[in-house]
């Protein structure tokens, strides 16, 4: 498969269509009236030509030849009829209803199966896993003996078949090192690329771990699939015994999906709670019986306040998911409270997961704080911010001004395929979607202004293709799977003080997923001086293309050197480092002929299993 169709470096349409021969997609920046190299270059506003603005109707008939559907809005007068109504929540999705009958194996569900496993829109892995070569770093107080696959690892017969109906054929680098340390019951900081599986690196192990004891530890929960079975008259109070605590909603629901699966044919039960979903539904889905809990953090708050609808003291396992930005979200309170368990079960063995793409300082502070004092720590990728060579990132000078006419250029000269565009501010999400919409373009939108219904009616749109151009702000950055989403734009980068460099990796990862292939572009101009740098160093790193314009910060010796506080905390000596006590690990140097990390945790894997090893690094042919 072959990267998504090239994008000239000046889109303009030059057929005298909307956008013209705009000047934003140059060699390089006009400032001024001068080029950055102080060679006088003509006016920008007397060298575009003037181009007469096509109907509407014109626009549309543009966009049918240029091979885009037809776009299709958003119903409000249904929404209204049915008054916000609780219709296709995806809370309320259906799980696997579980019976006493059963025994110890439940009996396959053909439309459920069809469901959670089937169909044209679930993600799966990519032709391309050879370009993800990876540095493995494994701190810890003993010996990790990876799983090279998923037979290996001793997992319940039904996940085993769970992860085969979902495809997942050999476990990726984050689940080979992270899925035998929770099973051996020890708390693990697990940081990865976008795209790499970080979720079944936790999920898989924590519910075969489960599944055998699930009689034992659940609670007693009503039969709900029983003749004459009331949601109101026979709920009971949920007590899980996995929390799984996401930033946003939208992760939150995928997440759910992701413990559907798992799940399917056991006696777990997976429920989400999240700001937005009806409180019925909610009380409906808690009520009939919860042991695995996908939340927001708010609406997690909210229920530990409620003795009486949930408690915390049977929980097992908690799992802080995008730790990061649950810090850049000053989560800090409820962090505390979700960490500290309300009523909690004072257990030895309550097991703690944290997971991040990106490895800002302040995520090692939160996991020392919270962590046992012998976690693991499993990184897999270089120090720092990094994105992975699967994403090609093309960074062009716009103009403020000139932005809407040249992502409308951008869309006519790109593949029609699904199409993920960020705002920094949701009046710009709004204002870009009316004039994409309008021009033919088949869009939705989404940000935290929108109600539920409609966020997740943009989700559903933009998944099935029925809208596959997604304008959206900053909550549809982080973890979300979308198949065949081939392009990301950053109409808006996102500036030093909101996210920064953190937010671009984040915004670029939901393309370029599980070995496929991505295309992400960027509009640039000197309100993104202050990411610079940043930026850079993540072009060199993924031997991207850096413009003109941004030449003078790459580094003289074409080396990158992320920031990260690793070597200050090596140079302590305190036990997590090379120069401590035993207790730490370092990345493999040049010429030892794979990962191996101090001497003990990351065995290079041998080449006819499907792996590579090449100077430092190891190159996964992974499926997942």
């Amino acid at each position: 498969m072959g990267w998504p169709q090239d994008v000239p470096a000046n889109a303009a349409d030059g057929d005298g269509t909307n956008g013209g021969a705009g000047a934003w997609g140059g060699d390089e920046p006009e400032t001024n009236g001068a080029d950055t190299n102080g060679a006088e270059t003509a006016d920008a506003t007397e060298a575009k030509p003037e181009v007469p603005e096509l109907t509407k109707e014109e626009h549309i008939k543009k966009a049918r030849a240029a091979g885009w559907k037809e776009g299709v809005a958003f119903d409000y007068e249904e929404f209204q009829r049915q008054g916000g109504a609780d219709a296709d929540f995806h809370g309320a999705s259906k799980v696997y209803e579980w019976k006493e009958e059963y025994g110890e194996v439940a009996p396959a569900h053909p439309e459920l199966e069809n469901m959670l496993f089937g169909g044209e829109f679930q993600m799966r892995k990519g032709e391309h896993t050879e370009a993800l070569d990876v540095e493995i770093t494994v701190e810890g107080p003993n010996k990790v003996l990876p799983f090279k696959v998923f037979a290996e690892a001793g997992l319940h017969p039904i996940v085993l078949q769970n992860i085969a109906l979902a495809q997942y054929d050999q476990p990726t680098p984050i689940q080979q090192y992270t899925m035998p340390i929770i099973l051996e019951g020890h708390d693990v900081l697990a940081v990865a690329q976008t795209g790499s599986g970080k979720t079944a690196a936790y999920m898989v192990p924590i519910i075969s771990k489960l599944m055998g004891k699930a009689k034992k530890l659940a609670a007693p929960r009503p039969d709900t699939t029983a003749p004459g079975y009331n949601a109101m008259r026979h709920q009971v109070r949920a007590e899980p015994l996995v929390v799984i605590v996401v930033p946003t909603r939208e992760l939150a629901m995928q997440i759910f999906d992701e413990a559907r699966r798992m799940c399917y044919r056991s006696m777990l039960r997976p429920c989400v709670v999240y700001g937005g979903l009806p409180m019925p539904i909610t009380r409906d889905q808690l009520g009939a019986g919860c042991d695995i809990l996908i939340a927001t953090p708010g609406r997690l708050c909210d229920f530990m306040d409620k003795p009486h609808i949930l408690t915390m003291s049977r929980v097992k396992y908690t799992v802080i998911d995008e730790a990061d930005e649950m810090l850049d979200s000053d989560w800090s309170e409820e962090l505390e409270k979700i960490m500290g368990g309300g009523d909690t079960n004072d257990d030895a063995d309550h097991v703690y997961v944290m997971t991040s793409a990106t490895f800002p300082k302040g995520i090692r502070r939160l996991a020392d704080e919270y962590l046992a004092d012998d976690f693991y720590r499993v990184r897999i990728g270089t120090k720092g911010t990094t994105a992975h060579k699967n994403i090609r990132q093309n960074i062009v000078w716009v103009d403020g001004q000139e932005k809407r006419n040249a992502v409308f250029d951008l869309l006519f000269q790109s593949e029609p395929t699904r199409t993920m565009i960020f705002c920094n501010a949701k009046g710009a999400v709004d204002e870009l979607d009316d004039f994409l919409y309008n021009r033919g373009l088949p869009t939705t939108s989404i940000h935290a202004g929108r109600n539920q219904r409609e966020r997740e009616d943009a989700m559903r749109a933009f998944r099935t293709g029925k809208a596959p151009i997604l304008i959206a702000t900053g909550i549809s950055a982080r973890g979300w799977d979308v198949k065949g989403c081939k392009h990301v734009i950053n109409y808006d980068l996102p500036s030093g003080m909101y996210g920064g460099i953190t937010e671009y990796v984040h915004r670029i990862g939901r393309t370029g997923r599980i070995g496929n292939q991505g295309l992400a572009t960027s509009f640039y101009n000197d309100r993104n001086d202050d990411i610079a740098e940043d930026l850079v160093k993540i072009l060199v790193d993924c031997d991207c293309e850096v413009p003109e314009f941004l030449q003078q910060h790459v580094p003289e010796d074409g080396k990158v050197n992320f920031d990260d506080d690793t070597d200050d905390e090596e140079e302590t000596g305190d036990g997590f480092g090379s120069g401590g006590d035993g207790f730490g690990g370092e990345t493999a140097e040049d010429g030892d002929g794979g990962a191996a990390v101090s001497g003990w945790a990351a065995e290079a894997p041998a080449a006819e299993e499907g792996f590579t090893a090449s100077g430092g690094d190891v190159a996964v042919a992974s499926d997942w």
